[in-house]
C-alpha cells in the first residue's frame, strides 16, 4: 500500500471522526433548522429608499450572497438543503463539494496516472454531499406521507369543532410530530405576519412536493375562497391516503428483491476490488497503470450506469 493512498485513508478517518465529535445534538440542530428557516430572508434597501419585501438570503455576507444568487441553480440547491431539513448553508454545501472534489483528484493522481479517471472519481467525491441530501430529503419526505394522514383527521376534527382554518394550521403544528409540526408551523408564522393564507400553503406545497400535499393545499384553497365542506373533503383524503400507504407497502414487498439485486450488484464490485487491493495491492494494479485495464473500467463505469437505470426503471412503479 503507497504512502499517499495510507496517508489519504488517515485523513479521512480524522475527518469523520472530528466531524462526529463536533456534531450537535438533536435539540440543537432542530433549534438551528428553525433559526434558520426564519431568519432565511433579509431586509433590502434599493436606491428609492427601505422595502420590506421579502428577499431570499444565501449566505449572511453581502457580496458572497450576491455572488450566489447569480449562479445558476443555487435557489435550487437552497430548496434541496431546505426539503432535507438540513443545517447546511449553500455557501458550505457548494465550497465543500469542490474542495472534495479537487483534492480527491489530487490524491488520485500519485496513485492512478489516468487524469480522466482521476477526474471522474474526483467528480464522484464531489457528489456525495448531494446525494447525501437526496437521500436524506426522501427519508423526511417519507416521514411526512406517513404521518400526513393522522395530521389531516385532526384538522377535520379541528373544523368539526368549530375552529377557523389559522387555528386548525396552528393546532397541527402543536400536536403533530416533525417534520410535519415544522412546515404548517411556518405556514402558521408566515400568515400571523401578513403573507396571505393562498400564498402560504402554496409555499407549503412548494417546500413538500408531495401529491397529497399539493392535495390538501388545494382543498384548503377551495374552502377558503369559495366554501364547501372542508371536513368531509379531509376524512376522505386521510382515507385515501392510508389506501396509498397500503399499496405502497405492498409494491415495496413485491420489488424487495429488485432493490436488493441492485444494490448488491452496484457494490460488490466495489467491495471485491476494496478487498483484493486489501490483501495484494499489486494485483489489479494493471487496471490503472496500463491502457486496455483503464478502458475496461470505463466501460464497467457505463455498464453499471446503465444496469442501474434500467432496475430503477423496473422497480419504479407509480402509486
Amino acid at each position: 500500500m503507497s504512502l499517499g493512498f495510507l496517508f489519504f485513508i488517515l485523513l479521512l478517518v480524522a475527518f469523520g471522526v472530528m466531524l462526529w465529535v463536533l456534531k450537535p445534538t438533536r435539540s440543537e440542530a432542530d433549534v438551528q433548522r428553525h433559526l434558520q428557516q426564519i431568519s432565511g430572508v433579509y431586509t433590502a434597501v434599493d436606491s428609492g429608499g427601505a422595502t420590506i419585501l421579502r428577499r431570499e438570503s444565501l449566505s449572511s455576507i453581502p457580496w458572497l450572497n450576491n455572488l450566489l444568487l447569480q449562479l445558476p441553480g443555487s435557489l435550487r440547491l437552497r430548496m434541496l438543503i431546505t426539503q432535507a431539513g438540513s443545517g447546511w448553508t449553500l455557501a458550505t454545501l457548494l465550497f465543500g463539494s469542490v474542495f472534495a472534489a479537487l483534492f480527491t483528484s489530487w490524491v488520485l493522481t500519485f496513485i492512478v496516472p489516468a487524469t480522466l479517471l482521476d477526474i471522474l472519481f474526483g467528480v464522484a467525491v464531489g457528489l456525495v454531499p448531494y446525494v447525501f441530501l437526496l437521500i436524506k430529503r426522501a427519508a423526511r419526505f417519507a416521514r411526512f406521507d406517513a404521518l400526513l394522514p393522522e395530521a389531516i383527521d385532526l384538522m377535520s376534527r379541528a373544523l368539526k369543532a368549530g375552529h377557523a382554518i389559522t387555528s386548525m394550521i396552528e393546532m397541527v403544528s402543536q400536536e403533530i410530530a416533525e417534520p410535519i409540526a415544522g412546515e404548517f408551523k411556518i405556514v402558521f408564522e408566515q400568515q400571523n405576519l401578513g403573507l396571505p393564507m393562498r400564498d402560504a400553503v402554496l409555499h407549503l406545497a412548494e417546500r413538500v412536493p408531495l401529491a397529497d400535499v399539493r392535495f390538501l393545499a388545494t382543498a384548503i384553497l377551495v374552502q377558503k375562497e369559495t366554501g364547501g365542506n372542508l371536513a368531509e373533503i379531509l376524512d376522505k383524503t386521510a382515507a385515501l391516503m392510508r389506501e396509498r400507504m397500503r399499496l405502497k407497502g405492498q409494491l415495496k414487498i413485491y420489488t424487495a428483491q429488485g432493490r436488493l439485486t441492485g444494490w448488491i450488484l452496484c457494490a460488490m464490485p466495489f467491495i471485491i476490488f476494496a478487498l483484493l487491493s486489501v490483501v495484494n495491492f499489486n494485483y489489479e494494479k494493471k487496471l490503472w497503470t496500463e491502457p486496455m485495464g483503464i478502458h475496461l473500467i470505463y466501460a464497467g463505469l457505463v455498464m453499471m450506469a446503465v444496469g442501474v437505470l434500467v432496475i430503477r426503471k423496473i422497480i419504479d412503479v407509480k402509486v
